[in-house]
């Protein structure tokens, strides 16, 4: 079994859903007492947050250079970032290590593709919903991407940050998530990308009408798949 490199931290309620879910597929693959051999490099998420909403992605990107390098040095075999926004400094983490990077969006593409979807909506941070960087690696896979008018991101968003990632469930917050998917699904979604990866702790699929792919657990499942060399 190849060691897969986590990080984490941003948020840990998040990080704890990824470390749950692989544990739970190495054991449906392997049997009821196999779990992952894994590392965990957890960041301080309050300076990366910091950098994030100042703009100041190099600094963000350093710390996480940083983890990956201790990860790779520590025995990982790979790389698996915990975070649907920081994979805009993707190709900077790639290019500081010499393992492999499972970038969130390939496995979220495919799965989508798999459902017959050729129009998403992705929801997420606002970096995640308004920048490129994950839209554009979904486009390169053959989907549109929607996603919410300017007032329902900033609501998304703010759950997001405020909420989800210091542990907070709101039922009211689950009932605007379902407002913002329909909006989305009248537009022409076939399927909602939970582009962040705690969003999944609020939308389950009984939430939706329409497929949801959660990029925890795809994520999560990439990294299963490399671990077992499936």
């Amino acid at each position: 079994m190849r060691t897969i490199g986590l990080i984490g931290g941003m948020s840990w309620e998040s990080s704890a859903e990824y470390y749950r879910l692989i544990n739970q597929q190495v054991r449906d693959c392997l049997g009821p007492l196999r779990s992952a051999q894994a590392l965990i490099y957890s960041v301080d998420f309050g300076p990366v947050e910091q950098a994030q909403h100042a703009g100041r992605w190099d600094d963000a990107a350093a710390i996480l250079v940083d983890a990956a390098r201790r990860l790779e040095a520590g025995g990982a075999d790979c790389v698996v970032l915990c975070t649907n926004t920081m994979h805009k400094v993707a190709a900077q983490i790639q290019a500081a290590v010499s393992i492999p990077f499972l970038h969130i969006a390939d496995p979220t593409g495919q799965a989508a593709l798999a459902t017959g979807a050729t129009t998403v909506g992705l929801l997420g941070t606002a970096f995640t919903m308004e920048e490129d960087f994950l839209k554009s690696r979904l486009r390169d896979l053959g989907l549109q991407v929607l996603v919410p008018d300017a007032a329902e991101r900033q609501t998304v968003h703010r759950i997001i940050y405020d909420e989800l990632c210091v542990g907070i469930i709101d039922p009211a917050s689950r009932t605007a998530y379902q407002a913002v998917i329909e909006s989305l699904a009248a537009r022409g979604a076939q399927a909602i990308i939970l582009g962040c990866t705690e969003i999944g702790l609020l939308i389950k699929p009984e939430h939706s009408r329409v497929p949801l792919l959660d990029t925890t657990e795809l994520h999560a499942r990439a990294a299963v798949a490399f671990a077992l060399n499936q």
